[in-house]
């Protein structure tokens, strides 16, 4: 369903992972994505846990990425694949290189986000310093 040009509405079911990496591996994959997705979050819950007070934009960032993980998991372990719906048309790119942009989902996108987030504030943010004595 086009809802504005360049943007569809389309039912996907995508057992792999991004891009529908090992779509067709026979179903395996299922559970080993589903595992990944665990140690992933536990690994950025812990992350977020132990973050200090102010620093906003990086619990941000790891929010959104667990919400992401956590949203195709529960997709992944009820249904056996992720539901993809959001289906972009990039009129830039040439015609062999991904148009339309394989289909993704708003947990997807959760992730993309949380992910450019950490990146600048990894590349943007002043180092921190410890306090005088420290050492």
């Amino acid at each position: 369903v086009a809802l504005i040009p360049n943007l569809n509405l389309t039912l996907a079911f995508n057992t792999g992972a991004a891009f529908s990496f090992l779509a067709e591996a026979g179903g395996w994959q299922r559970w080993l994505f589903a595992a990944l997705a665990l140690v992933i979050t536990g690994i950025l819950v812990a992350w977020l846990l132990r973050l200090r007070n102010g620093e906003r934009a990086m619990a941000a960032a790891l929010a959104l990425i667990i919400g992401g993980a956590v949203g195709n998991l529960i997709d992944r372990v009820l249904l056996g694949h992720v539901i993809d719906f959001i289906q972009v048309y990039l009129p830039w790119v040439p015609l062999a290189l991904f148009n339309p942009w394989p289909a993704f989902n708003i947990a997807d996108s959760a992730i993309s986000i949380g992910v450019v987030i950490l990146l600048l504030h990894t590349l943007v943010a002043p180092e921190p310093h410890d306090p005088p004595g420290a050492r």
